[in-house]
C-alpha cells in the first residue's frame, strides 16, 4: 500500500464527489416534505452519524492492515474480525442494493431536472419524460463505461471543484439574499426541533453521505492512504454537511411554493430569485439545472464504476454467482456491469424518488451502522475512542427504526415495497450461501434413474 499517485486534494475530491455529486439534488426535496424548514438540521443530524461511521471504518481498515497489510472495504472489515464469510456476503450484497438505490435516485433526479430545461417537454403525446430519460442516462453510461471511460485524478478534482463551487454560490448568495434583501426574516424551522421530524428526515438524508467510503475501493491509487483517507473523511464530510445546510436554508426560504409543488426541482426556482436580483432569472434556473444534470450524471458514473468493481471483488471471494460476471475479466466485467444497469433502469422507470430514496438510505444505515457496531466491539485496541462507534451504531439504529415507522405512517405503499424487495434479497441471499447445507438435504435423483428402477 501507499505507492498510489493520488494525494490528499484528489482524495478529498472522490470523497466530495461521491457525496455532493447527486445527493442534495436529489433528497432535498423528499426531506423538506418531512420536517420543513428544519431540513438543514437533519442534514447536520445525519452528518454526524456519517462522521462516526467515517471513524469507525478508518480504525477498522487501520486495523486490518496492520495484520495483513492490504486494508480494505465493509466485506473485508467482517470477514477479518467475524470469520463468517456468509455474513460478509450478506453486507456485500446489502451494499450493492444500496448502490442500485442511489443510481436509481440519481437517474431520477437527472430526469427531473432534464425537464426543467425550455428545450425539454414534460411529455410527448401524453407520455411522461421524465422515466424515458432516467434510463436513457443509466444506459448511456452503462455504454461509457463498456467503452472504459472514466475520469480520474486531477481531472476528478476540477469536476468535483466545479460542483462545489456552483452549489456553494448558490447556497451562500441564497442566504446573503434572505438575510438583508428578502421581505420575509429567514425561517430555520426552530418549531421542529422538538418534534422527531428532522431526525426521520436525517434518516431519509442519509444516502446523501455515503459517497466517501468509495475511498476505501481505491486504496492502490492514494499514496499513503492510512494517512490520507482519514484526513479525507474528516475534510470531504464537514464541507458537505456545510454546503447542505446553506443550500437547504436557501430553498426553503426563496421558494417555499415550489417545494410544496415541485419538490424535486424546486432549487431552480430558488436559483431563480437569486439570480432575477440582477435581472438573469432565466439564466440563473438554466445554470442551476445544467449543474444539477452535471452532477447527478457524474454521481451515476462514479457509483457504477465503483458498483461493478466492488462485485468484481466479491465474485472473486466467491460471494455473489459466477453467472454475475467474470472475476478474472479484464478491467469490468461485462455481464455485471449489464445487470446493475438493467436493475437500475427498472427502479428508477417504475419507482417513486421517495421510495428509491428511502430504500438506499436504509440500506447504508444498516451497513454503515453494522461497521460502527463492529468497530465498537474493537473498542479495547489502543487507537480506538469507543465514542464514535457508539454513537454511529445507536444513531444508525434510530435512524433505522424510526424512518421505518415514518414508511410505515406516512408512505403504507413504500414501506411494504422497501419490506418485499428486503425479503427477496434476504431470500436469495438465503438460497445462496445456504446452497451447499440444501444440495446435503435434498437427495440428488440422475436422469432416467426413475425409469430404470420400473
Amino acid at each position: 500500500m501507499g505507492e498510489g499517485s493520488f494525494g490528499l486534494i484528489e482524495a478529498i475530491s472522490i470523497a466530495l464527489g461521491g457525496m455532493i455529486g447527486g445527493g442534495i439534488y436529489a433528497v432535498l426535496g423528499v426531506v423538506t416534505q418531512i420536517t420543513g424548514a428544519a431540513t438543514w438540521f437533519a442534514f447536520v443530524l445525519a452528518g454526524v452519524v456519517a462522521v462516526c461511521a467515517g471513524y469507525s471504518y478508518v480504525v477498522l481498515n487501520e486495523l486490518v492492515s496492520a495484520e495483513d497489510g492490504s486494508g480494505g472495504g465493509s466485506v473485508t472489515f467482517v470477514q477479518s474480525f467475524t470469520g463468517n464469510s456468509d455474513f460478509a456476503g450478506m453486507v456485500g450484497w446489502t451494499l450493492l442494493v444500496g448502490y442500485v438505490g442511489s443510481m436509481a435516485m440519481y437517474a431520477f433526479a437527472f430526469g427531473e431536472f432534464a425537464i426543467t430545461l425550455p428545450i425539454v417537454p414534460e411529455s410527448v403525446a401524453g407520455f411522461p419524460l421524465r422515466p424515458v430519460i432516467s434510463v436513457l442516462a443509466v444506459a448511456g453510461f452503462v455504454c461509457l463505461n463498456l467503452f472504459g471511460a472514466r475520469a480520474t485524478g486531477s481531472a476528478e478534482t476540477v469536476l468535483v471543484g466545479a460542483k462545489v463551487l456552483v452549489l456553494l454560490a448558490f447556497g451562500v448568495g441564497g442566504v446573503i439574499y434572505v438575510m438583508f434583501a428578502s421581505p420575509e426574516p429567514m425561517n430555520v424551522g426552530a418549531t421542529e426541533f422538538t418534534s422527531f421530524s428532522p431526525i426521520m428526515a436525517g434518516a431519509v438524508s442519509f444516502v446523501a453521505f455515503q459517497g466517501w467510503q468509495l475511498l476505501f475501493y481505491d486504496q492502490e491509487s492514494l499514496d499513503n492512504p492510512l494517512d490520507q483517507i482519514p484526513k479525507a473523511i474528516y475534510i470531504a464530510i464537514p464541507v458537505a454537511v456545510f454546503i447542505y445546510v446553506v443550500v437547504a436554508v436557501a430553498t426553503y426560504n426563496l421558494a417555499p411554493e415550489a417545494l410544496q409543488s415541485h419538490p424535486h426541482t424546486a432549487l431552480t426556482d430558488a436559483a431563480k430569485t437569486i439570480a432575477g436580483v440582477i435581472g438573469f432569472a432565466s439564466v440563473g434556473g438554466i445554470v442551476l439545472s445544467l449543474s444539477a444534470l452535471f452532477s447527478t450524471g457524474s454521481a451515476i458514473n462514479a457509483t457504477l464504476f465503483s458498483a461493478v468493481y466492488f462485485a468484481k471483488g466479491m465474485l472473486s471471494e466467491d460471494l455473489i454467482p459466477d453467472r454475475v460476471g467474470d472475476s478474472s475479466a479484464t478491467g469490468l466485467p461485462t455481464r455485471t456491469l449489464l445487470l446493475l444497469g438493467f436493475i437500475t433502469m427498472a427502479f428508477t422507470a417504475y419507482g417513486s424518488l421517495e421510495a428509491i430514496t428511502s430504500f438506499a438510505s436504509l440500506s447504508f444505515i444498516v451497513v454503515f451502522g453494522l461497521m460502527s457496531g463492529l468497530a465498537f466491539t474493537r473498542r479495547n485496541a489502543a487507537q480506538i475512542n469507543a465514542i464514535p462507534p457508539a454513537v454511529g451504531a445507536a444513531g444508525s439504529t434510530g435512524f433505522f427504526g424510526l424512518m421505518f415507522y415514518h414508511l410505515y405512517v406516512e408512505q403504507r405503499g413504500t414501506f411494504f415495497a422497501v419490506l418485499l424487495i428486503a425479503a427477496a434479497v434476504f431470500l436469495v441471499e438465503l438460497l445462496y450461501f445456504e446452497r451447499r447445507i440444501i444440495e446435503e438435504e435434498i437427495p440428488y435423483v440422475e436422469p432416467g434413474a426413475e425409469e430404470s428402477a420400473d
